[in-house]
């Protein structure tokens, strides 16, 4: 696509010379990530209460029980809340990828048969 706007240089005043690129690979791409992180998450958020089973009934009687099992809870829920923004980040890449390509092709067949002025190869 090119910018009627776009000069090759500030104060040239000439436009169309400059290109707009568009691809929906890194809105993809960070969809995916998203997905990764929020799968990642999820499994350490899982593993947290086994990796302190145990822990109460062999150190019975300490005051630490109480403040780990409060950091437990504190760290499960703040991996639940990561976990749960990135499943909704997820989708939301998805859909922006969805759209941004879906306008691009609009754009591209709109301009589908209309004379730039261009040369009979097209360009310019």
């Amino acid at each position: 696509m090119r910018l009627a706007s776009a000069a090759p240089d500030p104060g040239t005043g000439g436009g169309g010379t400059g290109g707009l690129n568009h691809s929906n690979g890194p809105w993809t791409s960070a969809s995916g990530t998203a997905g990764d992180l929020r799968t990642s998450t999820e499994t350490s958020r899982s593993a947290l209460g086994p990796g302190h089973e145990g822990v109460e009934s062999g150190a019975a009687g300490f005051s630490s029980v109480a403040a780990l099992k409060s950091v437990l809870t504190s760290w499960e829920e703040r991996l639940q809340a990561v976990r749960d923004e990135c499943e909704q980040l997820k989708g939301t890449l998805l859909t922006v990828a969805k759209e941004m390509g879906e306008t691009e092709t609009a754009i591209e067949t709109s301009f589908k048969g209309v004379d730039g002025g261009g040369k009979a190869d097209g360009k310019r």
